[in-house]
């Protein structure tokens, strides 16, 4: 991955990259699906950029029932907002979704400026407060989504935005039938069997974990 294209290191030079990355104490690390990347309940100092593969940020209640927050593709960053303050224990867990590599940085360093006064400290804490602005969008339209009562509410707020933000009525859903079930706070049965009534009314049709909007008249 070229990390110039990332959004956090978005307009630092290839040749400034090697001394930012020596200034952060970059470290890369190497998780399998299913892999613990950082835990609830653990402070942590460094923040990851995941470079390959996936990870799902979730919590869980005392009983053990857990809710998709959200996941992070390779560019994306997790762990920003607890690393800002040190000692702050996290209320999610990241976790892998499957072989994932991830760039970890010391958020620490990145709010000190260092001896050198690099310049480029400066873009990437622009970088990564764009970036904090951008997730607590997402946040809120998670509450969006989770506002209806109804399963199917929630399903069609859901599938709007995904259809939105693709462009087209027919997109490939994120999370598999689990991972939604839990994003949208609701019982992983009674979605599936929403789903099929959705799509016996005319208003979806699914194959695997591609969806088609139908247009209604």
């Amino acid at each position: 991955m070229d990390l110039t294209q990332t959004s956090l290191f978005s307009g630092i030079s290839q040749a400034d990259l090697s001394a930012l990355l020596s200034c952060l104490a970059a470290v890369e690390r190497r998780y399998s699906k299913g892999a613990v990347i950082l835990a609830e309940g653990e402070p942590t100092q460094w923040m990851g950029l995941v470079l390959e593969g996936r990870a799902i940020i979730s919590c869980a209640d005392v009983w053990g029932k857990s809710s998709i927050l959200g996941f992070a593709e390779p560019g994306a960053v997790f762990g920003e907002a607890y690393a800002c303050v040190p000692g702050e224990a996290l209320l999610i867990s990241v976790c892998a979704a499957e072989e994932t590599r991830v760039l970890f940085l010391n958020v620490g360093k990145l709010l000190t400026v260092c001896g050198n006064a690099c310049p480029f400290h400066a873009r990437l804490i622009r970088n990564l407060l764009s970036i904090s602005a951008g997730k607590n969008l997402q946040l809120s339209r998670r509450i969006f989504h989770t506002t209806p009562k109804s399963i199917r509410g929630r399903l069609q707020s859901y599938f709007s935005e995904c259809a939105k933000k693709s462009g087209s009525l027919t997109f490939k859903l994120p999370f598999n039938r689990q991972q939604l079930a839990d994003y949208l706070g609701v019982d992983r049965s009674a979605m599936s069997s929403e789903l099929s009534k959705m799509q016996r009314d005319g208003l979806i049709q699914v194959q695997g974990g591609t969806i088609t909007m139908l247009p209604q008249p």
